[in-house]
């Protein structure tokens, strides 16, 4: 990861914040007051669409501010370049609205606070240029030939098709845990990147993602029960965080060796995640973060979880995209470990209860 950045105190990070509502308005204003003419052809929807990005821009920047992370909102950016570009919205002023963000906050927080929030602009905005030209390589799982098959079921919407997919792979004796992983999951991301390139629409992505899980939920019933290992896993989605499917696949994991799962799904308020974990007492704990924003939650949340257990506290490791993009993240949220996949987590869990007796 990038060297860490200099940081906002909490109330700085407070005034940041405050400032949010007033900071979108006036940039969009500046904006249109100089390349109007460009956006004219959407109408007042274009101005709306302005108002949305500057907010995502201040909604990436915050964990810049609060964690010195610079690196995750340098991908959204450049993801954001690639989707607007695709549907032939123009990208070049991108970079500008960073600079003028940073300027209104260093004329509207004080000099030390205006100073850091003006410099992570700056600095975002250089690294931004840099990665459009050299974009981070991501590690994916490798697709088995099936995943294109799947891949067709899911975008034409054909639920029965792409169950026979996994049936087949089931029959043919792989294992749950490898079929998600080599199957569905690479058919799921290229659904997305082409959602990203304007090839398919929101509907066919959600479509696709309710049907895999789904599938993913009848494989799991074809399974036999394995014997139990008297270990429990309880397993939530932080608040804030609705992308459940790669939970459900360390849930899937868990379950088939044996573990016994609490499996919350996606957006686990915090008090909800601790009075559920104080009560059943689990063995170890895995929660999901899907995007830097939610690393604060994921921390407060690990923090009170501690707090809330008399001895010792059972192990958190954290998993989802922004974690298996940035593997340190776990750390800075006081997370025991950080998990890429249901064998990995799966790797930790028995290491951890094996070292503890």
């Amino acid at each position: 990861m990038d060297d860490r950045l200099p940081t906002l105190s909490a109330d700085g990070v407070a005034r940041f914040v405050a400032l949010r509502a007033e900071a979108i308005g006036v940039v969009t204003e500046r904006f249109y007051a100089k390349h109007g003419s460009v956006y004219a052809q959407y109408g007042p929807r274009g101005r709306e669409a302005c108002r949305e990005d500057l907010a995502f821009h201040l909604d990436f920047l915050r964990p810049v501010l609060e964690f010195g992370l610079l690196r995750p909102m340098v991908d959204y950016l450049v993801w954001l370049s690639s989707v607007l570009g695709s549907r032939a919205i123009p990208v070049d002023h991108l970079g500008l609205s960073l600079d003028w963000l940073g300027e209104y906050y260093a004329m509207h927080l004080d000099a030390a606070d205006g100073g850091v929030v003006s410099a992570a602009l700056q600095a975002v905005h250089v690294q931004f240029e840099d990665a459009k030209k050299h974009p981070m390589k991501t590690e994916n799982p490798e697709p088995w030939p099936e995943a294109g098959e799947f891949e067709a079921a899911l975008l034409a919407g054909r639920q029965h098709d792409a169950t026979s997919v996994v049936n087949r792979c089931l029959d043919g004796g792989r294992s749950l845990v490898d079929i998600e992983l080599h199957v569905i999951v690479p058919s799921l991301y290229e659904i997305g990147h082409k959602w990203q390139r304007n090839q398919v629409n929101v509907a066919q992505e959600h479509l696709a993602t309710a049907i895999a899980q789904l599938v993913m939920t009848l494989g799991l019933s074809r399974s036999s029960p394995p014997p139990t290992v008297g270990r429990r896993v309880l397993l939530a989605c932080v608040e804030g965080n609705y992308h459940a499917v790669g939970l459900q696949m360390v849930s899937d994991a868990f379950q088939l060796a044996g573990w016994g799962v609490d499996y919350l799904g996606a957006n686990v308020p915090t008090s909800a995640l601790v009075a559920y974990a104080k009560e059943r007492k689990p063995d170890l704990i895995g929660l999901s973060v899907s995007f830097a924003q939610q690393l604060r939650v994921a921390k407060d949340a690990i923090a009170r979880l501690i707090t809330s257990f008399d001895g010792t506290p059972p192990a958190v490791f954290l998993g989802g995209l922004a974690i298996n993009r940035f593997h340190e993240l776990a750390s800075i949220a006081g997370a025991d470990a950080h998990c890429g996949d249901p064998a990995a987590a799966l790797a930790f869990a028995n290491q951890h209860v094996t070292s503890r007796g």
